[in-house]
């Protein structure tokens, strides 16, 4: 398995000799009988340093895969605009780990959506979901008109062949598969459990640095895009599509992934986590979560992600005089979070592995009482936080949690109790 390094830079891949055709894009015939076609991820006329498409040169065209699709359902799959029936009280909200099912569930038939935010047709806003897998998709393709997915492993390694080639994801790394692309989802270490950001809006893209300059933070040659892989198949098989918010199938007689060559900047692409460099104080004070972003879909308000990814690494903590966990606030973004491994700093009980929280838009939250009172008689000498692995889908949108994450068994009901230990401390001496 091999890949080509660097975000968004204009890629060339082929998985024969010479299937790439020289200088032209559509030649009247393309080297080896294949068809020329373009995928765009953004308008023909976007300006050049955001605009996306990749030429794919494939054994049959994409009409040919697109024919006759029936209605199918994959109900706890939902997209915004969407509200659970019964609306939940506001306030904080966490879950303990889903657990896996032990009946056969494909990736994408065990998708399941927490909360949703925005609105798929107008192309704003996302979706956070877990995802429980525990069987292979074989012969069974996927793609997603709504958006793109940004894949995050908890338990298991996900083995995903796509359009462009193959992406090997495992806990601790990510997978982003753009909107329209392609592909097959497989098993390569047993049952699979993590989660996934739909993004309707902008495609995700490395957050401006500003004074932090050219370095740190998620750098470009650590992304990585897969080189081109086909398959020439020919047995019955099935497309689905998620269109509309609706899931559409049709059978099909070959596969879809069929693609000799490509080149271009709209692919799929995975970034090990372990890589990102953390930015931080080094002599005082607490700077805002945003210097832990990693990628960011941006909105059409300067400077205010539509979603942006952020996480919660292995780092050093060395700044005097501060409250070194996550301050108590309460701010315009809405923050789903979830935990890859280890502890959260912040609440370092009963937020494990595998769960998640969602602290919505103007509604406080921070450190439990128990994270309150270790970190405010810490020694504060240098000290490293290890084994440790969180992160955020932050939206500027109000999230709205669904049916099927307010009835599960798994809903911490008493979540807001491990604030009840913060007492009044003040006293009007010194």
């Amino acid at each position: 398995m091999s890949y080509m390094s660097g975000f968004g830079n204009e890629f060339a891949s082929e998985a024969l000799p010479g299937a790439l055709p020289e200088g032209r894009n559509s030649p009247q015939r393309c080297p080896y009988g294949l068809y020329a076609e373009q995928l765009s991820g953004s308008a023909f006329t976007a300006p050049a340093p955001a605009n996306r498409r990749s030429w794919l040169y494939r054994i049959r065209p994409s009409v040919l895969h697109a024919r006759r699709f029936a209605r199918t359902n994959l109900p706890l799959w939902a997209t915004a605009p969407a509200r659970g029936r019964e609306a939940a009280t506001i306030g904080p909200l966490r879950w303990d780990p889903t657990p896996l099912p032990r009946e056969p569930l494909t990736f994408i038939e065990g998708v399941r959506t927490m909360t949703c935010c925005g609105d798929a047709d107008a192309r704003i806003g996302m979706s956070a979901c877990v995802y429980l897998a525990t069987a292979d998709m074989d012969d069974d393709y996927f793609y997603d008109a709504d958006g793109e997915l940004l894949i995050l492993p908890q338990q298991g390694v996900l083995r995903f062949d796509t359009e462009f080639g193959r992406i090997d994801v495992a806990p601790g790394e990510i997978c982003v598969i753009p909107r329209g692309v392609k592909f097959r989802a497989r098993l390569a270490s047993g049952a699979a459990r993590g989660y996934l950001c739909e993004n309707y809006g902008a495609p995700f893209a490395l957050p401006y640095r500003g004074a932090i300059g050219a370095n740190g933070l998620a750098n470009p040659r650590d992304f990585l895009t897969p080189v081109a892989a086909y398959e020439d198949v020919e047995r019955p098989g099935r497309l689905t599509v998620k269109w509309g918010g609706r899931f559409h199938s049709c059978e099909i007689e070959w596969s879809p992934l069929d693609v000799v060559a490509w080149h271009g900047n709209y692919a799929p692409y995975k970034y090990d986590l372990r890589r990102f460099s953390p930015m931080g104080a080094l002599l005082y004070d607490h700077p805002d979560p945003s210097i832990f972003c990693v990628l960011t879909s941006p909105s059409a308000q300067a400077g205010v992600g539509e979603v942006d990814f952020v996480i919660f690494p292995e780092r050093w903590q060395i700044a005097e005089d501060t409250f070194r966990p996550p301050w108590f606030h309460v701010n315009v973004m809405s923050e789903f979070m979830g935990l890859i491994l280890g502890a959260y700093d912040a609440k370092p009980r009963g937020f494990a592995p595998g769960g998640m929280s969602l602290h919505n838009a103007m509604l406080p939250h921070g450190p439990d009482a128990e994270a309150f009172a270790a970190a405010s008689s810490a020694e504060l000498r240098p000290s490293k936080l290890e084994d440790t692995l969180a992160f955020m889908f932050e939206t500027r949108l109000p999230q709205h949690p669904t049916d099927f994450a307010l009835a599960l068994e798994t809903l911490q009901r008493d979540y807001a109790e491990c604030w009840t230990g913060l007492r009044k401390r003040f006293q009007a001496t010194q």
